[in-house]
């Protein structure tokens, strides 16, 4: 059975930066893409970021460029997703997905391209 496990949410004040984890089970992520989410309250669900394991190529949203980076380690099977100069605006439930097969995305930041999800991690930005 495949899953996905987030982790790293915690509270951060602005400016500050965290590291949030995505380790995948069940399934090797090479060829995937593997996508990022977050929901924060009252706001739909944004895909924010995601990476092609196949060949390193990385999307970003225009709410996170150039502060977000995404990267991957086959070793642990884990997805990364590195947040600098966090806003309060970043505060939400970050979420991890992966799609039903392997090879590329049409549209890598829209959630009707995963199928399998984690649970979540909250971050909250605040002084």
């Amino acid at each position: 059975q495949v899953q996905l496990a987030e982790s790293g949410g915690t509270l951060v004040q602005p400016g500050g930066s965290l590291r949030l984890s995505c380790l995948v089970s069940g399934v090797r992520l090479n060829k995937y893409v593997i996508g990022w989410f977050r929901r924060a309250p009252g706001k739909s669900r944004e895909g924010i970021s995601s990476i092609d394991t196949s060949d390193g190529r990385t999307f970003y949203a225009d709410s996170v460029k150039g502060r977000f980076t995404v990267s991957e380690d086959n070793d642990k099977n884990t997805v990364y997703l590195q947040m600098n100069d966090l806003k309060p605006e970043d505060t939400a439930v970050y979420y991890c997905a992966l799609p039903p097969r392997r090879w590329g995305l049409n549209y890598p930041l829209n959630s009707f391209e995963y199928d399998t999800w984690g649970q979540g991690t909250q971050v909250t930005v605040s002084s």
